[in-house]
């Protein structure tokens, strides 16, 4: 029947892979070229350009074809040579991962075990570095996606340039949903992927060196051969290319998505974000649903459920029956957690759609609350936003 839609619409509000603009899309979908050409070495120039104001930095941002654990996993053997030590904030599953690493690759990692939903205070980590004088490194999450938790990354300066350590963060949901600021908070290293807030599907990571990690890098002598940063930075920066082959259409979805980013300029981006985040923590509030984290991160909410409500039933029924993605909790916060991520291709008025479908799974699932509760908390949050930040499109917020 003409006109009639071809499937039902889907909504992606996981925290990550985020949905993707179509200007985007429409730029991935060009004619494949070649990557050892000026043409895509005039792209990846311009990608690399435009992602180091999102990182706060002036120097050098290597792209990696992976995903941003790769891009941990590339910190680490860069940094530090088996058997060497390093502090790490375990705060959820991505703080554990930096765990994994270390010991996957022989080095004694020393543990910041923080309650989930808890941010790691500066003392802690303090703490760990007086008991472990001999540790190289702190590696730690700027947001802490399993969590929905933000640590005080900027806050941990003159603990490690006292003691000596490089800062490692990982920025996955946090490099262009709030201010990142590498250079000014004395982050040593800092990473993201490509599938959060850069509004590109997955495959591609960036990361970012400070001087004295670049030196660290060049003198470390241990076997890295895909992930050898300092071989990627020569092809990137001298060849206008990557070291092995390129995903040549992410890096064009990449330098497009940049481009409307920056187009809509970084202050109307991290506004939007914050201003989501606030509508979609004000919709749980109303619901007498109760925030996970203590300090919440503006890319993603965790919500907790009541006692006796199913978190993957209540995920299930927003995917299979209302076409609304989002995610459940992790480990201890399977089945407890619901988490709606608002990073990337999203506006506040993105929030009325999760939160409605919110209520409609918790509905069927038996919760009692006040009908549309949620939703109106969500519009009494951003009335009044005449000229509200808007998606990050063509021609908006310009």
């Amino acid at each position: 029947m003409p006109g009639q839609m071809t499937g039902p619409k889907k909504y992606l509000f996981t925290p990550g892979p985020v949905a993707v603009p179509p200007e985007v899309l429409l730029e991935m979908a060009r004619p494949v070229i070649h990557h050892r050409t000026s043409e895509f070495g005039a792209v990846i120039d311009r990608a690399r350009q435009g992602l180091k104001p999102l990182f706060g930095t002036k120097g050098e941002v290597v792209l990696l074809s992976a995903s941003g654990t790769g891009a941990m996993e590339a910190a680490v053997v860069n940094l530090l040579a088996p058997g060497e030590h390093a502090v790490f904030v375990n705060g959820g599953k991505f703080g554990e991962r930096w765990g994994k690493i270390l010991a996957a690759h022989g080095m004694v990692g020393h543990e910041i075990k923080v309650e989930w939903g808890q941010p790691v205070r500066p003392e802690q980590v303090e703490q760990a570095l007086s008991g472990a004088p001999e540790a190289r490194a702190v590696f730690l999450q700027a947001s802490e996606t399993s969590t929905c938790t933000l640590h005080p990354v900027e806050e941990l300066r003159a603990i490690t340039e006292r003691s000596g350590t490089l800062l490692v963060v990982d920025g996955v949901t946090s490099v262009g949903v709030f201010e990142q600021r590498m250079d000014d908070w004395g982050v040593d290293v800092l990473l993201t992927g490509s599938q959060k807030a850069l509004m590109v599907p997955p495959g591609l990571a960036a990361i970012s060196l400070s001087e004295r990690a670049w030196e660290r890098a060049r003198g470390l002598k241990t076997p890295r051969y895909y992930f050898d940063l300092a071989r990627e930075l020569k092809a990137q920066r001298d060849e206008h290319s990557m070291a092995y082959t390129a995903p040549v259409s992410l890096v064009l979805g990449l330098a497009k998505a940049l481009e409307l980013i920056h187009g809509e300029g970084l202050e109307r981006v991290f506004a939007r974000h914050a201003l989501t985040a606030d509508a979609t923590r004000a919709a749980a509030t109303a619901l007498g649903l109760k925030l996970l984290s203590q300090r919440p991160a503006p890319g993603v909410t965790g919500l907790l459920l009541p006692a006796g409500v199913d978190g993957g039933k209540v995920v299930r029924y927003m995917r299979d029956e209302l076409n609304v993605g989002v995610q459940g909790g992790q480990d201890q916060m399977k089945g407890r957690l619901v988490r709606i991520g608002h990073m990337g291709y999203v506006t506040p008025l993105d929030a009325l759609v999760a939160i409605s479908a919110l209520e409609q799974a918790l509905a069927a699932m038996g919760v009692s609350f006040a009908p549309g509760a949620g939703v109106a908390a969500v519009q009494q949050r951003i009335a009044g936003q005449a000229g509200a930040p808007r998606r990050a499109v063509s021609g908006q917020g310009r």
